[in-house]
This record gives C-alpha cells, sequence and structure tokens, in this order.
C-alpha cells in the first residue's frame, strides 16, 4: 500500500503554450466535477471537488500549471457558476494554491507516487489551509469543516489520484 513507484513530472515551462494548454484541461476538470457533486446536496462539502484536479496538475505538470489550475479553478466556478460563494473563496484560493504548492514540491522533490506521497500532501494543505481559515475567518467551526465533512473527498484525492496520476505518469516524459 505504501510503495513508491518512480514518477517524474513533465517538464513544463511558466511560459510555454503547453503550461496553459494542460492548465486549461486541468481547469475544465476542475469544472465539470463540481457540476457532479453538487447534484448531491451538501455534494462540494463532502467531496471536495474543485481541489481534485489541481492536485492532479501540480502533481504530474509542477507549479505553474498547478498555480493555475488552484486560482483560476475557483475564480471562473464562482463566475460562471456562482459556486463556491464570493465569501469562501479566499479561503479556497489559499487552500488550492497551497496544495499546488505541496503537491509540485512533493512530486518534483521525491520523483515517486504512491499513497503516502498524496496523503502528505492532502493532510499538508488541508492543515496549514485550515489554520489560514481559521485566521481569516476567526471561526473553528469552518476551519474544521473539510475535517468533519470532507473526509471522503479527501480519500477521493489520494485514491483517485492516486490511480489517475498512476495511469498518466508516463505521458510527457
Amino acid at each position: 500500500m505504501f510503495t513508491s513507484t518512480p514518477f517524474y513530472q513533465m517538464p513544463v515551462s511558466a511560459f510555454s503554450y503547453r503550461t496553459y494548454v494542460f492548465a486549461a484541461v486541468f481547469i475544465m476538470g476542475n469544472l465539470l466535477l463540481p457540476q457532479l457533486t453538487h447534484l448531491i446536496p451538501g455534494g462540494g462539502l463532502i467531496f471536495l471537488p474543485i481541489y481534485f484536479f489541481t492536485l492532479i496538475g501540480a502533481y504530474k505538470c509542477g507549479l505553474p500549471v498547478g498555480l493555475l489550475t488552484a486560482v483560476l479553478s475557483p475564480v471562473v466556478n464562482n463566475i460562471l457558476f456562482g459556486m463556491p460563494p464570493a465569501f469562501v473563496l479566499p479561503a479556497i484560493l489559499i487552500k488550492s494554491c497551497l496544495l499546488a504548492v505541496f503537491a509540485a514540491v512533493v512530486a518534483g522533490r521525491f520523483k515517486k507516487l504512491s499513497i503516502l506521497h498524496l496523503v502528505v500532501v492532502v493532510l499538508a494543505y488541508q492543515i496549514t489551509g485550515s489554520m489560514a481559515e481559521w485566521l481569516i475567518t476567526g471561526s473553528h467551526d469552518a476551519a474544521v469543516q473539510d475535517f468533519t465533512t470532507g473526509i471522503p473527498g479527501m480519500l477521493i484525492q489520494v485514491l483517485g489520484g492516486y490511480f489517475l496520476l498512476e495511469k498518466i505518469k508516463n505521458y510527457g516524459n
């Protein structure tokens, strides 16, 4: 379960057209997945769909793609669909950017893919993001909401992320 396989980020520079193409693909995923989960009452809070393709993009393509996906996904979703609501955008943007940073750093540093690596990424962005959310909102309940209702979403990020990254790990290398 905690074995790791070699994994290399796809070489994408910050100013390459590939960066924007891959970011657009992952942003589209982050537009479609939330629409599906919002068909279930409370689906966004339970499944945390806005983060899934940010994790995939940052782990596979690195920080430029990860940050573009992290910032544009929630903003475009808000503009087009009103979700996430504007009052939670700052916390979601912080968590998304932290996720992109942690995923890109772990993938780039260790050059391995394992469930343990993804658990570390998800816990790191959730813990630090929750602390930031607590500072922003002053609400402990809001800050720990992902840990009370979003555990299925975190599991999907780890397990679903692992299987998707495993499938695409040789693409672009």
